[in-house]
C-alpha cells in the first residue's frame, strides 16, 4: 500500500517541556466512549467501561502507514483518540485506558505480551502492551486489553485466574499457565474459535515503563519489516459485529459466527469504508493507495 505523509492533529507530538505531569481530561475520555456510569471503583466498572472502549474508539495504524510513529504523550492520545474522529493501535488505546482507569482509582500495571496469532511456533519479540488491574477490595487482579487488533481481542476485563471462562460480545477467553524458564510460569490468552482454543498472546507480570514501550512503538510503527509499517490495520467492535480491514479486504463477523468477505474497489471506496464504517477521518491531505 503506497502512502504520502500529511501532519494532522494528534499526528504530530505536541511540546509538553513544562515539566508537569499531563492528566487526562476524564470527562471528555468518556463522553467519547459514550459510558455514564456510577464512578464507583469496581470490577464491574471496569468490565463496563472496557467494553465501552472497545465499542467507542477503533483500532487502526493510519499513520504508521503513512510514515512515522504516533506520540504516546497522553496529551497527544486524547487529541487523537478523544477530540479527534480517529483511533490507534494498542501502545496508544493501552496508554489512554491505563490513563482513565487510574483516574477513577484503579491500580494498573503495564505489562508486554509476545503475539502468537499466526506466529507457527516462533518466539516472537514482546510487541503488544496489555495491563494489569487492581481493584481495591480485592484480592484478585483483572487482566484489561482494550488495543489488541482482532477479533480474538478481549471484550471486557477478566479476572488473572486459570481456566476461568469469560463469554461475553460473541467471544469466550481463558487464561492458562506454561511452563516457562524466567521466574514465573507464563500466562496465556487463549480464544476460543472455529471450535477450538487458540493462543493470542503470552505474557509475563514483570512491569514494562512508558519508556520501554516508546522504544517498542517506534520499531513496530517504523521497521519495514513490521506488517504495520505497510499494511493497513483497522477494526471496530459494534454490539452486532466486529469489523476488520486489512489493507483493502473487509471482513464483517456477526456475533453469531457468520462471516462477509469483501474486496474494496478503489481509493475512494476506502475512505469511505473508513468513514462510514469505523468512524475514522483520515488526516488533511493524506492518501491511502492499494
Amino acid at each position: 500500500m503506497a502512502h504520502t505523509t500529511a501532519p494532522a492533529t494528534g499526528d504530530t507530538p505536541s511540546d509538553h517541556s513544562s515539566g508537569e505531569s499531563p492528566r487526562l481530561d476524564l470527562d471528555a475520555y468518556l463522553a467519547r466512549i459514550g459510558w455514564s456510569g456510577r464512578r464507583e471503583v469496581s470490577a464491574e466498572t471496569l468490565r463496563s467501561v472496557h467494553r465501552a472502549h472497545l465499542r467507542g474508539i477503533p483500532f487502526e495504524n493510519v499513520q504508521a502507514v503513512l510514515g512515522s510513529a504516533p506520540s504516546l504523550a497522553l496529551p497527544d492520545l486524547q487529541a487523537k483518540l478523544v477530540r479527534s474522529r480517529r483511533g490507534g493501535y494498542c501502545f496508544e488505546h493501552n496508554t489512554l485506558f491505563a490513563a482513565a482507569l487510574e483516574a477513577l482509582g484503579f491500580g494498573v500495571t503495564r505489562l508486554a505480551a509476545r503475539v502468537r496469532v499466526d506466529a507457527q511456533g516462533a518466539v516472537r519479540p514482546r510487541t503488544h502492551m496489555l495491563l494489569l488491574v487492581d481493584v481495591p477490595g480485592e484480592s484478585r487482579q483483572y487482566v484489561a486489553d482494550v488495543g489488541f487488533g482482532s477479533i480474538g481481542g478481549l471484550y471486557e476485563g477478566i479476572p488473572l485466574e486459570v481456566g476461568v471462562e469469560v463469554r461475553g460480545g460473541g467471544r469466550a477467553h481463558r487464561l492458562v499457565r506454561e511452563p516457562h524458564h524466567g521466574l514465573e510460569d507464563l500466562w496465556v490468552l487463549q480464544t476460543f474459535q472455529d471450535d477450538a482454543w487458540s493462543d493470542q498472546y503470552a505474557f509475563s507480570r514483570e512491569p514494562f515503563e512508558h519508556g520501554d514501550f516508546e522504544v517498542i512503538n517506534w520499531h513496530i510503527a517504523t521497521n519495514p519489516r513490521s506488517p504495520f509499517q505497510h499494511t493497513l490495520f483497522v477494526q471496530r467492535t459494534t454490539p452486532e459485529a466486529h469489523l476488520a480491514l486489512v489493507g483493502h479486504i473487509m471482513v464483517t463477523t456477526r456475533a453469531d459466527g457468520t462471516r462477509e468477505k469483501r474486496e474494496l474497489s478503489d481509493p475512494a471506496e476506502l475512505r469511505r469504508v473508513l468513514d462510514s464504517d469505523f468512524g475514522i477521518e483520515l488526516p488533511e491531505g493524506a492518501r491511502l493507495e492499494f
